[in-house]
């Protein structure tokens, strides 16, 4: 009973100094990472053509996850990145119709070459991507 008793009294003494918060700065609980919304990267926007259909539109990019009541032209894709231990991090891509017919695309994924997405991503700010025509046959 004793060799344990020693060694609580020791640790009781210790924790007794340390106050509440050092000790959970001291505990990092692990977080998950949560991921929500559509994922749309590069690749996926490069394939849009302007004049596709929505359902085309819907096969390359998904189902949006906010369509407008009031603006049937607009879908919203919309993803959220959240890592355990980092700030969270916000796509947002806005395609537009007209007359049921793909016409622009907004938002932060660029369709082009790796240096001009590295360049827009630093920027931060929403941008409008040139959609190019479906070619004629």
């Amino acid at each position: 009973m004793r060799a344990f008793l020693l060694p609580a009294l020791v640790a009781a003494s210790l924790l007794a100094g340390c106050s509440f918060d050092s000790i959970v700065s001291k505990v990092n609980p692990y977080k998950i990472d949560v991921r929500q919304g559509n994922y749309v990267d590069q690749d996926m926007v490069a394939q849009l053509r302007k004049g596709m259909t929505r359902e085309q539109v819907r096969f390359v990019l998904g189902t949006p996850l906010v369509v407008d009541v009031f603006r049937s032209d607009r879908w919203d894709y919309v993803y959220r990145f959240k890592p355990g231990q980092a700030d969270a991090q916000q796509r947002v891509i806005s395609v537009f119709f007209v007359d049921d017919k793909l016409d622009r695309v907004e938002g932060d994924v660029l369709a082009g070459d790796a240096g001009a997405v590295a360049e827009g991503a630093r920027s931060g700010r929403s941008r409008v991507v040139e959609v190019p025509a479906t070619p004629k046959k």
